[in-house]
């Protein structure tokens, strides 16, 4: 049965929220990988902050893309180094 486009805006929301409190940069601070993981960081985070809008707004559809955006991000930038994130669980497809 599919889910309810409500439940599954509010669980994708909660993911990212999770997942950007999970990852840490990964690279040393000063190098242009830093820089590059700060950005993706910073897209995530901003992705978050639309969703959050989209959903206060009543458009559960562009929030829901939003926090899939901003966790593909991270889940990205976790995939090629950028990220130290947990292996285990279900934040990340490392």
């Amino acid at each position: 049965m599919p889910a309810d486009l409500s439940e599954k805006t509010d669980r994708y929301g909660e993911l990212l929220e999770a997942a950007l409190e999970a990852a840490a940069i990964a690279p040393p601070d000063g190098t242009p990988m830093a820089e590059a993981a700060t950005e993706c960081y910073e897209m995530a985070e901003a992705y978050l902050e639309d969703g959050r809008h989209f959903r206060a707004e009543g458009d559960p559809v562009n929030a829901l893309a939003a926090f899939s955006y901003g966790h593909a991000w991270l889940d990205a930038g976790a995939r090629i180094g950028l990220f130290d994130v947990p292996e285990e669980g279900h934040l990340f497809t490392v």
